[in-house]
């Protein structure tokens, strides 16, 4: 019963928060975007937003127990470090969402290292644009994977039904924010980068230079970059002059949905 109502608190708070920032970073994008968009709107966020459809049923049909369920099955059976080791309710939670998301950090560095991973993740860089829906661009393969590696990592943490929530609504929000088209004052920028990243920051990530691309693996904070040497500040060409994508998959045909499914077993691996 408490895995129930903990899964469908979850849908209802992911779900919620998810239509109301998509709605505000949409809007924000259209009224005040940073970058001129340099292909066709409705072929990006119809293919978009169909893989993140299928996303969505592919994790509830393959792996209904999910990171929630999984966090839920640890407290009852009392496994996982913070389920041994006595700390305050809040200084667990706050440790269980950052150690997430730092294995988040090294899920996304390895992907970018691992040729097969790579092959499944270049999926999500090879959009021509970047907006709030390159946020939803994702394969479903890596999907599945990066499902399993979050519920295991819930299950050695012993992570908090609360904080496991908590990550998956700040994951959500920042994926959207973090890929926005949206302008941001410099100043304001340099300020914001201190604590979370932001589309600026993450925007260098999908350059088509490659040694961009390997940069800048932080979703949540930035603070792992800063730590391990990955960050960097801003493209060579600047954040107008920068191409982004995939050098290769540069035509409107590769935008559509079945062209996204067959990418990552296509010959070039970048």
């Amino acid at each position: 019963m408490l895995s129930e109502i903990s899964s469908n608190t979850e849908v209802l708070v992911r779900l919620s928060s998810f239509v109301g920032l998509f709605a505000l970073f949409a809007v924000w994008e259209l009224v005040v975007p940073r970058r001129t968009r340099q292909h066709s709107k409705s072929v990006r966020w119809l293919n978009n937003l169909a893989i993140m459809v299928l996303n969505g049923l592919i994790v509830r049909l393959a792996i209904p127990l999910a990171a929630v369920g999984t966090a839920v099955a640890a407290q009852n059976q009392n496994l996982g470090l913070l389920n041994i080791v006595e700390m305050p309710a809040v200084m667990a939670i706050v440790v269980a969402i950052l150690a997430l998301d730092f294995i988040l950090y090294l899920q996304h560095l390895v992907f970018h290292h691992v040729d097969f991973l790579w092959r499944l993740h270049r999926m999500h860089h090879a959009d021509l644009d970047v907006d709030v829906t390159t946020g939803l661009r994702f394969h479903p393969i890596e999907i599945v994977l990066s499902m399993a590696i979050k519920m295991a990592a819930v299950l050695v943490l012993g992570a908090p039904v609360q904080a496991v929530i908590a990550f998956e609504v700040l994951l959500n929000a920042s994926s959207l924010f973090n890929h926005a088209n949206i302008y941001i004052p410099e100043k304001v920028d340099r300020i914001l980068r201190y604590f979370i990243v932001t589309p600026d920051m993450h925007r260098v990530h999908h350059s088509v230079v490659r040694q961009e691309t390997n940069s800048n693996f932080g979703f949540n904070v930035p603070w792992w970059d800063y730590l391990f040497r990955t960050y960097r500040a801003a493209p060579q060409a600047g954040q107008i002059g920068m191409n982004v994508g995939i050098e290769y998959f540069r035509t409107t045909r590769d935008l559509w949905l079945d062209h996204l499914l067959i990418q990552p077993f296509r010959k070039r691996t970048g």
